[in-house]
């Protein structure tokens, strides 16, 4: 006879069943809320560490001056060391920008023409023929291939005279630094007349157990040949590279064992005028006007120019050399502008003095540059200084729109797309020497400004007495230097959103 269960002791039954597996798997489970993960720009409390200790953990040696204050009141919110001058790199270009469109204007262009020195009849020029520099520091290739076809299309068939190259427009200067290795593309000469940035493009190849080698003036369209320069593969393991001025000419020996299979760099020039005057008459060739061999007039033109070349506006040409940090652009803009302040030309380094007066002037800073780009570590600006000038009346309307976005980055380096705050700013970098300034827009629409500069001066000068391009621990400091900045910039936009 089967038992009699009712109904609800059957459902009574499986519910206990079910309870009681549940409980065998309790080990294996939590009843505890999952954490979440933090969204993206909320504070961690790492951020609460102070701001001392965080740049001790950080690794940089030497100091580091560190500035954030609020755009709009000028409170200062964090600070470390804020008034120690340290070299502030190529962050001097935010103030060279500055200077140079509140002196010269935005819309300001550097023409390049050419001049006819004599009368010109039935397209022959009865006397000389005279390339004119304004100053334009990127002039490249393809300008010139344009202003040697303006010259064909102006009815120009024939030069009797000499064709010259005038580069009176600024002062003439060697180098930017002379404490640079020669090689160094990013240290120039400067002149009224320059070309590719005054860079010369270096190539080698290995065919067999020989070297082929080519010196030449490439642009986005055009890459002429050269003599101006001169390459020679020597037999020796050091240095990699010697220069000697040969005259005229650039003169350059390499090191066979450093070559390798091939390669390519740029090589500054020494010679830039007659640089472009080669290049232009190779164009000019191209177009059935032939010149003579190239010479330099101390001489301006005068007269009207029978055809010219005009940069882009200053505003455009600040904000690509923010971008790409060029040293010759601040060094011609800087010079240009003082110059237009100061009614006449001045050398690079009273130029330089007289931006520092400027800002003294602007915003009440007392900044020491030695140039305008920043190349020389002889600049000194404390971390202060440049948020108060940042700060100063009608600074940010001329600056924010023309610097360059700054990514923020997870612990993995990755770049964090979705962060909510926006960083614009320059970066400056020399070795064992590194910067950044700018602002920060947090996700509530606050801005801040801030300033960050870190130099290690004896590691500095050691490296400098090795003659080396990348010092042993110079890539190690701005690893951690960048590594800082990156944890300043997220904390700073967290607890002052």
């Amino acid at each position: 006879m089967m038992p009699n269960y009712s109904r609800r002791a059957v459902i009574a039954a499986l519910l206990g069943s079910v309870a009681t597996r549940a409980l065998s798997d309790a080990p294996l489970m939590s009843l505890r809320p999952m954490s979440r993960p933090l969204k993206v720009g909320a504070i961690t409390p790492e951020m609460r560490i102070p701001l001392t200790d965080v740049i001790r953990a950080s690794g940089v040696t030497g100091r580091v001056g560190v500035v954030l204050a609020d755009a709009a009141t000028g409170e200062i919110i964090d600070s470390s060391d804020g008034n120690e001058p340290l070299p502030p790199a190529s962050v001097t270009k935010v103030i060279t920008a500055l200077y140079a469109l509140e002196s010269l204007g935005p819309g300001f262009q550097f023409e390049t023409r050419v001049f006819a020195d004599g009368q010109i009849i039935d397209g022959i020029l009865n006397g000389n023929l005279i390339l004119s520099g304004g100053g334009n520091p990127n002039l490249v290739t393809d300008d010139l291939a344009n202003l040697a076809a303006d010259l064909k299309d102006s009815g120009l068939t024939k030069v009797l005279g000499k064709f010259y190259v005038y580069d009176g427009a600024l002062p003439n200067l060697d180098e930017i630094d002379e404490s640079q290795l020669d090689q160094s593309g990013y240290n120039p000469a400067i002149t009224g007349l320059n070309l590719n940035f005054n860079r010369v493009h270096f190539e080698w190849k290995r065919v067999g157990g020989a070297y082929t080698v080519m010196l030449d003036a490439r642009s986005e369209n055009f890459r002429p040949a050269v003599t101006v320069a001169k390459m020679r593969i020597v037999d020796r393991s050091v240095p990699v590279y010697s220069y000697r001025d040969g005259g005229g000419m650039d003169e350059w020996t390499v090191a066979r064992g450093a070559l390798g299979s091939g390669g390519s760099r740029w090589l500054p020039v020494r010679y830039p005028a007659l640089y472009a005057g080669e290049v232009f008459a190779s164009f000019a060739r191209g177009q059935g006007i032939v010149l003579t061999p190239v010479s330099e007039t101390a001489l301006a033109p005068q007269g009207e120019a029978i055809t010219t070349h005009k940069s882009v506006p200053l505003r455009r040409m600040m904000q690509d050399m923010l971008r790409f940090s060029t040293n010759i652009t601040a060094e011609a803009t800087g010079m240009a502008a003082t110059k237009e302040r100061a009614g006449q030309m001045r050398g690079l380094r009273t130029s330089a003095l007289g931006m520092s007066r400027w800002a003294t002037e602007r915003a009440g800073i007392t900044p020491s540059f030695a140039d305008h780009s920043g190349l020389g570590e002889a600049s000194r600006l404390s971390a202060m200084d440049m948020v108060t000038l940042l700060n100063a009346d009608g600074v940010d309307a001329v600056l924010n729109p023309i610097l360059k976005a700054i990514p923020l980055r997870d612990d993995e380096r990755r770049v964090m797309t979705d962060h909510p705050a926006l960083v614009v700013a320059k970066t400056g970098t020399l070795n064992f020497v590194s910067a950044l300034a700018g602002y920060i827009r947090t996700a509530s629409g606050r801005k801040l400004t801030f300033a960050i500069f870190a130099a290690d001066l004896e590691a500095r000068e050691v490296g400098k007495v090795l003659n080396e391009e990348r010092p042993a621990g110079s890539i190690t400091f701005n690893t951690n230097a960048k590594k800082l900045q990156n944890k300043l910039l997220l904390r700073w936009a967290a607890l002052n959103n």
